[in-house]
């Protein structure tokens, strides 16, 4: 697979019938290994092994429903009182991250109002913070630690 802007990890990938898959340790499965997957489960190792976020908050493939539409999300973390802090969005290596796509990400934020967004193609990482008393957001340098997120 494609190497991307994130330290390399090592992952468990089998090939069935032609097809390769990848476990992903958070959901306990072999998942089809699609150039959007090698991003999600690259960007979630990099948040465990390097921002120290608790396997047990991070959800992928979450649940949310938009205009009363069921979507996915493509992960979700939650603080340690159960509350979604931060929602991302990950897209394949070659495409473009574009208003699209924070357009999408901000309509799963409406019904999760979250303090951070992230968009990720495995190149090029945004993470946004929301400041809900003033309706603003910032674009924030850096992917912020998990005790960063509580604040």
């Amino acid at each position: 697979m494609q190497k991307l802007n994130l330290p390399e990890y090592s992952f468990r990938i089998k090939v069935a019938e032609g097809k390769s898959s990848i476990f992903d340790s958070l959901r306990k499965k072999f998942v089809r290994l699609t150039p959007e997957e090698w991003v999600r489960q690259n960007f979630i190792q990099f948040l465990i092994v390097e921002k120290k976020f608790p396997v047990s908050l991070i959800v992928v493939e979450a649940g949310v429903k938009v205009n009363n539409n069921p979507q996915r999300a493509d992960m979700i973390v939650f603080d340690r009182s159960g509350i979604p802090a931060l929602v991302a969005e990950f897209k394949a290596p070659e495409v473009k991250i574009s208003q699209q796509t924070f357009d999408q990400i901000v309509r799963y934020n409406m019904q999760l109002k979250v303090k951070f967004l992230i968009v990720s193609n495995g190149l090029d990482h945004f993470c946004c913070s929301i400041n809900y008393a003033d309706n603003s957001y910032a674009f924030i340098p850096e992917i912020p630690e998990f005790t960063s997120i509580l604040a």
